[in-house]
């Protein structure tokens, strides 16, 4: 789609603002990309189509911005005014005025065209909680954080209603913690093969075997690296979250050697919360999970993703919905664990019935937390390139409400949520669970609460300093990249701003 930003008397840098145009051409618009064209916009609105005109004009006291989107030989105008003195307060001030009344005319005009508001209402980002937790540790009632979701961004009642619930979540846990604290992320790069929707950073373990004992003692020497800088700088240890990829491709061994690295090397006296997600069913034996338990992992995760066996034969995962039971029944007899499962809305060959069934074998199971995804197009992913029949949107739209309906029944209440690009929709994730069982890790890392730092490969090193600027350090992707530049990664993490 071409995007024109032009004004006839305000002077602004246009380029600054592409961003916001960009968002909210994906929220409404997800197929398309952006184009920029040289010269000036079109005079006629017939010389044109699938393109969005953005103009500013100040004035005296009102500036206007309008969004005219042409679009299968129709056209539609938005428009959001504001008082024009904004335009004069401080530069980060005035981008944030002229990127939001920019967004607002675009998703005006989008959804006149499209007929309909969406889910999410003009919200862009992947985390929408941000906007009422903030209202509410600002003093705001309840009510009146909703009020705000409704009013000026149109989102809708179930969409609210799921911010609200998981922004008390989040303030719970902002209240629960010290400035002192940190939590940390172990990346673990393996998985026995890759699925069909998979963009992380993973290599199939039989292709990599030689690598997996090298990067556990790799790994081992970042733990105690790490140990020796928080001690340096006052930190403390409150949530642990061992991730990948799947942590229980390593073997017994590895998992005993990397666990006790981050008691040896790491005060864990006020750690509250140890996850390791266990995830594939074709990973969890009994040795592995006696060897968490031995170490007080408190969470493990269980993750069919579908309980239906044609749609796991399609994504490429190899087991059947009586692995997910085995699993589950050695992860109940193995420890008191805290069990996590996750499931999928919108996979290939699935149908609002079938992930109906699976929701419903789940929550048979009686798992403390349950996560449903909506499936994203992610780059990277198997599926991203060779794209297979997917359920439309308002397929995926069904599966959400008789999802929601289900686990509210079953005593469950959302605690967390984030959303992606591309996903069906313009939906989004959220993680359900009985009340008491919530993972803080989880509210922690969506909603940035404190600094996370990630050791691993293919972990991201999340600083937040005290006016909650976000900075992000990776460490390399890849298992042979991590191990050959494991010198730098320890040099760089000593010059972290902790």
């Amino acid at each position: 789609m071409k995007l024109w930003l032009t004004s006839d008397n305000v002077d602004w840098d246009r380029s600054r603002y592409h961003y916001a145009a960009e968002q909210m051409l994906l929220t409404l618009f997800p197929t398309e990309r952006p184009e920029y064209p040289d010269g000036p916009s079109p005079t006629s609105l017939a010389a044109e189509d699938n393109a969005v005109i953005f103009t500013l004009h100040r004035g005296k006291k009102l500036t206007n911005m309008s969004a005219l989107l042409l679009r299968d030989g129709r056209w539609n105008n938005g428009v959001v005014r504001f008082p024009s003195e904004q335009l004069d307060e401080p530069p980060e001030r005035v981008y944030h005025t002229v990127s939001h009344a920019l967004k607002h005319s675009f998703y005006k005009a989008g959804t006149m065209l499209l007929g309909h508001d969406l889910p999410w209402g003009s919200l862009t980002g992947v985390r929408p909680v941000k906007l009422p937790t903030k209202a509410l540790l600002e003093g705001a009632a309840p009510a009146q954080a909703e009020k705000e979701l409704a009013e000026v961004y149109r989102v809708s009642a179930p969409r609210r209603a799921l911010a609200m619930d998981c922004a008390l979540q989040s303030v719970k846990a902002i209240q629960s913690l010290a400035p002192d604290e940190v939590s940390l992320y172990i990346g673990i790069p393996f998985c026995p093969s890759r699925c069909l929707y998979c963009s992380f950073i993973s290599a199939a373990v039989d292709q990599c075997l030689p690598l997996v004992e090298p990067f556990a003692d790799a790994l081992v020497r970042e733990i105690k690296a790490a140990g020796a800088l928080l001690q340096r700088r006052g930190k403390r240890v409150r949530t642990i979250y061992m991730g990948g990829g799947t942590p229980t491709t390593l073997s017994p061994a590895q998992l005993d050697r990397i666990l006790s690295a981050l008691e040896a090397h790491l005060g864990l006296s006020r750690c509250t919360e140890l996850t390791v997600e266990a995830g594939r069913p074709d990973t969890i034996t009994p040795e592995k999970l006696a060897v968490l338990a031995d170490h007080g992992v408190g969470r493990v995760s269980v993750n069919p993703q579908s309980m239906e066996d044609e749609v796991l034969r399609r994504m490429g995962r190899p087991h059947t919905a009586a692995d997910i039971h085995r699993a589950y029944a050695q992860v109940r007899a193995a420890g008191d664990f805290t069990v996590n499962m996750d499931l999928i809305a919108g996979l290939p060959g699935d149908s609002p019935e079938g992930f109906a069934r699976s929701l419903n074998e789940v929550l048979s199971m009686s798992p403390e937390n349950i996560t449903v995804h909506t499936l994203a197009l992610k780059k990277g992913s198997r599926l991203m390139e060779h794209p297979e029949e997917l359920p439309t949107d308002g397929a995926v739209e069904a599966m959400l409400n008789s999802a929601w309906a289900a686990l509210r029944e079953a005593g469950c209440v959302p605690y967390y949520l984030y959303r992606q690009k591309y996903m069906s929709g313009s939906f989004e994730n959220v993680g359900w669970a009985k009340p008491g069982t919530e993972s803080l890790y989880n509210i922690i890392m969506m909603e940035e609460l404190h600094s996370v730092l990630a050791l691993g490969g293919g972990g991201v090193t999340k600083i937040i300093d005290g006016d909650g600027k976000l900075t992000r350090y990776a460490n390399p992707k890849y298992p042979k990249e991590y191990l050959e530049r494991l010198d730098h990664i320890l040099a760089e993490k000593e010059t972290l701003p902790l």
